[in-house]
């Protein structure tokens, strides 16, 4: 065989080797990319008090839990305000901190103050016994008509990532700081069975309803998971408030 017919031979198959790879290569290139994990999954409340980010978890209506009480000292707001935010919140949360320091305050200067919102304190106890303490110290705090100044106090103190160190000591200094008059009745409602008792029974209503982290939101009966933007909450009051005016 000639050197010529081997040349052309071997041209051949080279061109029919590349041939081949240009149709894997494009075929490679059309296909559509893998879906990210969990996409198109419903939003559900993060484990261990995780932050969402982005887009409100609301996967639908839930149960409207707001005691709407008129003098509830564990509520910011008119007791007939058009929506009602219920939040669920632990104070070992360092992203229920975050968003009390944060995000709350501005939420009461655009809409609590204007009479639109009402915000009202559930408790959802999930980090054990310290939780469980703070939730009894700051509603013997509120029979003392000083439940926000509490609530602010500790969460100014509260560090960034991990949970605070709750003690008994601790949770004293903070009644302190928040002005309750009397000491001695604090820390006997502190170590009262009822006031426990009424702590156990709002995080049983939480569970109740779905929530296994902290915090959550219901704004007139529609879910808000984690502490999120500033604007998540805004637009979800906005749409309710639009609704009530209907």
């Amino acid at each position: 065989m000639s050197s010529a017919s081997t040349r052309s031979r071997e041209v051949t198959v080279l061109a029919v080797l590349l041939a081949v790879a240009v149709v894997i290569i494009g075929m490679l290139l059309m296909r559509p990319p893998a879906a990210a994990p969990g996409a198109g999954a419903t939003a559900t409340a993060p484990s261990s008090g995780a932050p969402s980010t982005g887009t409100p978890a609301t996967p639908g209506k839930v149960k409207d839990t707001a005691r709407r009480q008129p003098g509830d000292p564990m509520a910011l707001g008119r007791v007939d305000a058009p929506v009602v935010m219920v939040e669920y919140a632990d104070y070992a949360c360092p992203f229920c901190a975050k968003f009390a320091v944060e995000t709350q305050p501005e939420l009461v200067r655009r809409y609590v103050d204007r009479g639109v919102l009402r915000i009202e304190w559930h408790d959802l106890v999930i980090f054990g016994e310290k939780s469980q303490r703070a939730a009894q110290a700051a509603r013997a705090a509120a029979q003392q008509g000083r439940f926000w100044q509490f609530h602010d106090a500790l969460f100014r103190a509260s560090p960034t990532s991990g949970h605070p160190d709750l003690t008994d000591d601790r949770l004293l200094g903070f009644a302190r700081e928040a002005g309750v008059p009397d000491l001695p009745r604090y820390q006997r409602d502190l170590a009262s069975g009822a006031v426990a008792e009424a702590v156990s029974a709002e995080t049983q209503v939480a569970q109740q309803l779905g929530a296994s982290s902290t915090p959550v939101f219901v704004i007139n009966g529609t879910p808000v998971v984690g502490a999120q933007p500033l604007e998540a909450f805004v637009q979800v009051i906005d749409r309710a408030a639009a609704a009530a005016q209907r």
